[in-house]
């Protein structure tokens, strides 16, 4: 079993940039598929970007891409995710979760989640 954290949300303007991690319990980090995942208000929970366990191999929303980035650090059993040019539609509850298997953008096949991170972009 794995415990997740989340930190690094906040309060940002449009076009700021913020940097989210996720720290996770236990020796085995690295057998984890990591995934972040976003929730707005009255909203789905939707995927933003995944990593697979060693490879490095990512995926990520149309919405995030090419403004987004999300690395992990084995060593340090953290997962990131790097948001730049925010936009005040980036406003949700982030949550990093893991997986036994390959990178997924499906929630449901993510068994372990952390609280969540708010982060909220003004206008």
């Amino acid at each position: 079993q794995v415990q997740l954290v989340e930190s690094g949300g906040g309060l940002v303007q449009a076009g700021d940039s913020l940097s989210l991690s996720c720290t996770a319990s236990g020796r085995t980090f690295s057998t984890y598929a990591m995934g972040w995942f976003r929730q707005a208000p009255g909203k789905e929970r939707e995927f933003v970007a995944a990593i697979s366990r060693n490879t490095g191999s990512t995926d990520y929303a149309d919405s995030v891409k090419g403004r987004s980035t999300i690395s992990r650090d084995n060593a340090k059993n953290t997962v990131y995710l790097q948001l730049n040019s925010l936009k005040p539609e980036d406003t949700a509850i982030y949550y990093c979760a893991a997986r036994t298997d390959v990178p997924s953008r499906q929630y449901y096949e993510y068994e372990y989640w952390g609280q969540g991170t708010q982060v909220t972009v003004s206008s």
